[in-house]
């Protein structure tokens, strides 16, 4: 993979992150996880390139991005669709989703992401923030979140680093 600054960065967060998906992965090289996610976006925070994503505290990659430093966004070519569809169903808690999606972890800088990787954002954690229905304006986010509780928690990490293939 090649390095290349954010200035450099090409992508449709819409289509990348919200039609393609991504994997949101957090841990250490003896234990990570990673999940599938839909949501989220790039832009600028405090003077910082960011990147933020939505988590679920019942997800088992919440526990690792609480715990860690840095986390990494991962996203593939098409042909890897089948791999994040699983990554998406499955938890790892139950499973080594990881290696069944046929998934090669690497670290770079200690931080874990995929060797199938097309692009890859390395992130520092800046911000955390519990999201809340009471927060929401438009009746139909209230009805998506319906009564599943507690809600996704908001990560902001500032990219501290972009490879791409």
């Amino acid at each position: 993979m090649t390095e290349i600054s954010t200035k450099d960065l090409s992508l449709n967060p819409f289509i990348k992150i919200g039609k393609e998906w991504m994997l949101i992965t957090a841990g250490n090289e003896q234990n990570l996880n990673t999940m599938t996610a839909s949501w989220g976006g790039v832009g600028v925070m405090w003077n910082k390139d960011v990147a933020f994503t939505f988590i679920r505290p019942s997800r088992y990659t919440y526990e690792f991005i609480q715990r860690e430093e840095f986390f990494s966004l991962c996203f593939f070519d098409e042909k890897y669709r089948d791999a994040l569809t699983l990554c998406g169903r499955k938890s790892g808690r139950d499973s080594d989703k990881i290696k069944e999606a046929g998934l090669t972890p690497k670290f770079i800088d200690g931080v874990p992401c995929f060797e199938e990787a097309s692009l890859v954002l390395i992130c520092r954690k800046m911000y955390a923030q519990e999201m809340s229905k009471d927060c929401a304006y438009t009746e139909d986010v209230i009805k998506h979140y319906g009564t599943d509780e507690p809600y996704h928690t908001m990560y902001v990490g500032e990219i501290v680093k972009v490879l791409t293939k």
